[in-house]
């Protein structure tokens, strides 16, 4: 009888270490850092910490399939609401402000749209080493999920600088002075 005890004892003994450890994983999320390149290949994003201790994440494009609008300019930020940024180039801009990280094991925040100046709430996390999975909503109700794949290799026109140097994405003035930029690596990716 001792031995059965015994064995069942380990078993529940198992399976408790074993919830607790899947639960300490999903409570630090996957550091999402790296260039990705979006679902329609129309666009690179580079992710990095930024913040305060580096815990949150922000997102700039890198890369635009079509950088030049219609009359060989490049493309601006034409839509948002804050005036001051209208004239900014979309290419280098900041996109993402800063993420929080979450219990649940994701990223959770705001992402700025271009095309239309509006901001959307935005949840992403690691599908796998080179997936992401980003999940915009409009008002809470209005879901989108896209799988970004993560790039390795540097395409041409790309922004390699790091964040704040001319070669860089710019960091909006909120994230600019919390930036990991002059400690970051142009290299890792």
């Amino acid at each position: 009888m001792s031995i059965l005890f015994r064995l069942i004892l380990r078993g529940v003994v198992a399976a408790v270490l074993m919830s607790t450890i899947g639960r300490a994983e999903a409570a630090s999320p996957a550091d999402p850092s790296g260039t990705w390149s979006t679902e329609d290949g129309r666009a690179r994003i580079r992710l990095e910490r930024c913040g305060a201790g580096q815990q949150r994440i922000c997102g700039y494009i890198v890369w635009m399939k079509d950088p030049l609008d219609e009359r060989g300019q490049p493309v601006r930020d034409s839509y948002n609401p804050d005036t001051s940024k209208r004239a900014r180039n979309v290419l280098g801009h900041q996109l993402i402000m800063g993420l929080k990280p979450t219990p649940e094991g994701w990223f959770d925040g705001d992402i700025y749209n271009a095309e239309d100046g509006r901001s959307y709430s935005v949840m992403l996390w690691r599908d796998s080493s080179d997936r992401l999975k980003l999940r915009g909503c409009m008002l809470k109700l209005l879901c989108q999920t896209q799988t970004w794949k993560q790039t390795n290799d540097v395409l041409p026109g790309q922004l390699v600088g790091l964040t704040g140097d001319p070669s860089g994405p710019k960091a909006d003035k909120e994230w600019a002075a919390l930036s990991p930029a002059k400690t970051a690596t142009v290299g890792s990716r």
